[in-house]
């Protein structure tokens, strides 16, 4: 069983890292939205391609725009924090009681 109780540590931990990853990602996204930076950089065009798949489905479905402002970022960055926190630490609990 410890194998199983390994590989589903693993996982947590590799899951955790590109959660973390992307919020930082998300973050660097409202704050490039702030400066209006020019849109053929490809650092810009990086970030935003990378964000408008998970960004677009939630400003589609929840109209979070307030005064011109959007907060579709930080609502996933909620979403991000719970994952990190509900499902990351539940499959590192489960892998600890495995090993």
């Amino acid at each position: 069983m410890f194998i199983i109780g390994n590989l589903l540590y693993a996982l947590a931990t590799v899951l955790d890292y590109a959660l973390l990853l992307y919020m930082w990602v998300i973050v660097a996204r409202a704050v490039l939205s702030w400066v209006s930076p020019d849109p053929y950089n490809p650092i810009v065009r990086f970030v935003n391609n990378i964000t408008e798949p998970v960004l677009y489905p939630v400003r589609k479905r929840f109209p979070v725009g307030f005064g011109g402002i959007d907060f579709t970022p930080m609502f996933v960055l909620f979403a991000i924090i719970f994952l990190r926190l509900f499902l990351v630490n539940s499959l590192s609990e489960l892998a600890r009681r495995l090993l």
